[in-house]
This record gives C-alpha cells, sequence and structure tokens, in this order.
C-alpha cells in the first residue's frame, strides 16, 4: 500500500501573485512520478501518494519554478503527521472559529532559541503554542493584521513555515488518509 502525503506550497495565489492553477499543479505532480493526485482549495494543498516517485519538497519546488516561473516553498506532512496534529490541538477549548485557528507548518525543526525574544504575553487574545515543527495560533480577530503573526517571520524563526486554518487542516487529514 502506498502512503500518501501532504505537499503543502507557500504562498501561491495570494493577491494576484505567484499564480498557479490546480490543474496544471495536479498534471505537474502526475508528470513527476507522484499518483492519486488531487488538490484542496485552490491555495496550494496537494494530496499526493509515491507512486514512482518518492515526494521531495526540492523535487516539487524545482518544478514548480520550471512550469510557472517563480519559486515556491514546499513543506511536507504525512498522514501520522497530519494526526498527530490535530491530536494534540492546544487550543480545543479556547479557539471558537476554527477559520482563525491557524498551524504554521516548519520546513524543518524550530531552532533552539527562535522564540526566546518573543513574550506572548504580549499579543494577548491570540495565542501561540510550538512544537518541533509546528506552531499552532489562536487569533480571534483573524489573519490579516496579525500582531503575532506578524512576528513570526521566517527571519525570526529562521525557518519556512506555511499557514492552514484548523478546517483546512483537518480536511487535509481526511483527504491523505481516503
Amino acid at each position: 500500500m502506498t502512503t500518501k502525503q501532504v505537499a503543502l506550497l507557500r504562498g501561491i495565489n495570494v493577491g494576484r501573485n505567484k499564480k498557479v492553477d490546480m490543474a496544471g499543479l495536479r498534471e505537474l505532480m502526475t508528470e513527476l512520478g507522484y499518483a492519486d493526485v488531487s488538490t484542496l482549495l485552490n491555495s496550494g494543498n496537494v494530496i499526493l501518494a509515491a507512486g514512482r516517485a518518492k515526494p521531495a519538497a526540492e523535487t516539487i519546488e524545482l518544478a514548480v519554478a520550471a512550469k510557472y516561473g517563480f519559486e515556491v516553498s514546499v513543506v511536507l506532512r504525512t498522514a501520522k503527521d497530519l494526526q498527530k496534529i490535530i491530536a494534540l490541538n492546544p487550543f480545543e477549548q479556547v479557539a471558537t472559529d476554527w477559520s482563525r485557528y491557524f498551524v504554521s507548518f516548519l520546513d524543518r525543526p524550530l531552532p533552539a532559541g527562535s522564540l526566546a525574544g518573543l513574550d506572548p504575553a504580549a499579543y494577548e487574545p491570540e495565542l501561540l503554542h510550538a512544537t518541533k515543527m509546528e506552531l499552532y495560533t489562536w487569533l480571534p480577530a483573524g489573519l490579516i493584521d496579525s500582531p503575532l503573526m506578524k512576528a513570526l517571520t521566517d527571519r525570526k524563526l529562521g525557518v519556512t513555515a506555511t499557514a492552514r486554518n484548523w478546517n483546512t487542516v483537518t480536511k487535509l487529514l481526511a483527504l491523505v488518509c481516503a
């Protein structure tokens, strides 16, 4: 049995920048040798199985750059990873709107001390919970103009991150387990 994974492409189809059509993206993933390719929404969520090629972020990044003419970062997660992420759910008792509750997926482990200068209390009612490979953020006023999210830049973190709201995370798990 082939294990499915989720490839999360960062920053595509946001405003007028980095436009990627999902049919073309599915076709590209199939050309790379991945099987059972599907997408969720229009924001770079690709579900794929190994097929004749093992999913690799760098391979996908290079292929997207070649086809669309711009660079994107890709973060991969397995079904098991998503199950653990959802099981942890540190803000289950606090978050009242899943569209304002986010998981930022990191491309590699969060470097020690990268959050040392960040005082979570200064951002309340926004909340942050960090794990080795994800950041959970509860943003009751939403993502746009969030002071906490503005403080959690790739430069500050020392890693690449791409965020998805809780609704999307749970849908991805259902698709990757299907």
